[in-house]
């Protein structure tokens, strides 16, 4: 096979040699393409091939070329030779050419050559060889004019388009899937906006209707408003006849006192009825008006002792309580909702506690176990108490009733259901034999627990009755209201005895120290006032706004005054002077209510975070 190559490229070489001599004029391109097709044959054959001298047809015309084309070194000779005189005359660019290498495939007529020569088909090699040469020759020279198209390349950029053209078909194809995935996604958001759309303008529709409706509604009030107001106005003008009356008839007793004094007859029944001084207090009845007053109670009715009895509570040495150093020491979740007030037992470590989820409950302390619970009222219990003895309790509520529960019977004994509005708080009597409440009907009640009726009706208030307490052993209930106002009455014959002013907006308890000599009230602006029951003065003032003052109370000793504020903290103060001494925070709510254990040893507190609260060193 490699002779038979040998003999190929041998003939070769002849053919191609002449054809040099002809085309080295004329193209360079062709002399640099055969010189390399020789280059390539001669790196290709073997080194012990030896090749056999050519004679070359002479041109009498040109005898430099025929001696230029002896041999394959004198062609490479000439061919440097004209590289060098090309670059002399500007041919060649001055600069150095850029390296650069680029790989073409190669051309056919090798492709069908190495391709013949793999497969060993030397027959068929060789035929091809001798017609391809033949058409090579001068006489066919037009057809190496004729370009031979690269398929190669051309393939290679088809494929490489056809690969960026599939690469950009499926980017679309991704973004494509994308922006489906996005308008389903923004389809159903907005069929979900549209749904809640139509729900909220069916929503709106509703409330239109609702508050046209209020309006209707209200609108009817307006008539009764006016005639209550007028009502008001003319009641107004009759009490301040009435002052004047009493003004003019106070002139005339004095008169008849300085007759009777100068030895002129005087009328006792008058006397009897009617007293006054010049402090502006209520005149009192006398004792045999009183005495009188009292025949009148029925049969079964117990009796109010005397007002001249001692206070033991004077007397009686009580440690002060230490409220500059309680801490929270424990929290109760009590009730479902707020914690509306706070008692503690007479005799026994036992708190009450009422709330707006319409209970009331009993709890040992420190520990907080649950002893006792009531249920019977139809709305929220706003106000509770122990009777003195320890054995029962009474509840007021915002269903209009007062309710006595009985601890042996575990049971209610008794329901008072005189009030007409929501009754805010209950107080017993020392004697345990009347119970006092107040209601949002203007009025306070008394009820007498023997015959279990109402014996008196406090009637003066202008405005809701907030609070009822009494003044330690005796028989002076002491009542706060929304009309800004403190007062007094004498609960035998039901009379004012003092009214204070002062307050400038709604007062939301009161509460007498264990002396009883000294009346704290709280009012809705957050402001505190210590009024001097004797004195009939006001003795000081504390502001704890501009949150509401809640409730107040006294510890034992009355030293120490502690509020129940709305902003959810107690601020305890020195009661004389109105130091403050500190502020106890630990609930989340505001601070309804909060009371003082016996001993003064801790205080409790109920508020709107349904809890209630132990406070302790």
């Amino acid at each position: 096979m490699a002779a038979h190559l040998q003999k190929v490229l041998a003939g070769a070489l002849t053919s191609s040699l002449s054809m040099l001599t002809q085309t080295v004029r004329s193209a360079k391109w062709n002399v640099a393409l055969k010189v390399a097709f020789f280059a390539d044959v001669d790196a290709d054959s073997d080194d012990d091939f030896k090749y056999e001298e050519v004679e070359l047809e002479h041109n009498d015309d040109d005898e430099s070329d025929n001696d230029r084309s002896e041999d394959l070194e004198a062609t490479m000779r000439s061919l440097q030779k004209a590289s060098i005189a090309g670059s002399t005359n500007g041919l060649a660019p001055s600069g150095p050419l850029p390296a650069g290498v680029t790989r073409r495939p190669e051309v056919i007529d090798d492709f069908i050559r190495n391709f013949l020569v793999k497969g060993g088909l030397n027959k068929t090699l060789e035929t091809f060889e001798m017609e391809w040469y033949q058409l090579s020759s001068p006489a066919q020279s037009s057809l190496q004019q004729q370009p031979v198209a690269d398929v190669y390349v051309q393939n290679q950029q088809l494929e490489a388009q056809l690969r960026a053209v599939q690469k950009e078909l499926d980017n679309t194809r991704a973004i494509a899937e994308k922006t489906r995935e996005s308008w389903d996604k923004i389809r159903k958001e907005r069929d979900s906006h549209r749904m809640h759309h139509k729900r909220v303008a069916q929503e709106k529709n509703k409330l239109i209707t609702d508050i046209k409706r209020l309006k209707a509604h209200y609108a009817q009030y307006e008539p009764t408003l006016r005639e209550l107001k007028a009502k008001y106005e003319s009641l107004m003008k009759e009490k301040t006849l009435t002052r004047l009356e009493r003004d003019r008839l106070a002139a005339k007793v004095e008169a008849l006192e300085a007759m009777s004094k100068s030895g002129a007859p005087s009328s006792a029944p008058i006397n009897d009825r009617v007293a006054s001084d010049r402090s502006g207090i209520t005149p009192k009845p006398s004792a045999a008006a009183a005495a009188k007053r009292t025949t009148t109670a029925l049969k079964g009715d117990a009796i109010l002792p005397p007002n001249n009895r001692p206070n033991p509570l004077v007397e009686r040495p009580v440690e002060r309580a230490r409220a500059k150093g309680f801490k929270l020491a424990k929290t109760f979740k009590g009730h479902h909702m707020p914690v509306s007030n706070l008692r503690m037992h007479p005799k026994k470590p036992i708190v009450a506690t009422s709330s707006d989820d319409a209970t009331w409950k009993l709890w040992s302390l420190p520990s907080g176990e649950l002893i006792m619970s009531g249920d019977g009222h139809k709305d929220w219990v706003s106000g509770i108490d122990f009777h003195p003895s320890g054995t029962m309790l009474a509840s007021s509520s915002g269903d209009c009733t007062v309710k006595l529960w009985s601890f042996e019977q575990s049971r209610c004994i008794h329901t008072f259901g005189d009030h007409t509005q929501a009754v805010w708080n209950v107080a017993y009597h020392d004697t345990g034999d009347f119970l006092s409440s107040c209601s949002l009907d203007h009025s306070a009640r008394l009820w007498d627990l023997s015959s279990m009726r109402c014996r008196q009706t406090f009637r003066g208030h202008v405005d809701s009755v907030n609070e009822t307490t009494w003044q330690p052993y005796t028989n002076v209930l002491c009542t706060a209201s929304s009309d800004k106002t403190v007062s007094l009455w004498d609960a035998r014959t039901s009379l004012c005895l003092q009214t204070f002013y002062g307050h400038s907006n709604s007062c939301n308890h009161a509460a007498f120290n264990p002396k009883g000599d000294t009346i704290a009230s709280v009012d809705a602006d957050g402001v505190v006032k210590l009024w001097d029951v004797r004195m009939v003065t006001e003795r000081l003032t504390i502001n704890v706004g501009p949150h509401p003052a809640n409730k107040a109370a006294f510890d034992p000793s009355g030293e120490v005054l502690a509020i129940a504020s709305e902003d959810g903290s107690i601020k305890c103060f020195q009661a004389h002077d109105s130091v403050p001494i500190c502020e106890l925070r630990g609930h989340e709510d505001a601070v309804q209510c909060l009371v003082f254990d016996n001993a003064g040893k801790y205080l409790v507190s109920g508020g709107s975070d349904h809890t209630f609260r132990l406070w302790s060193c």
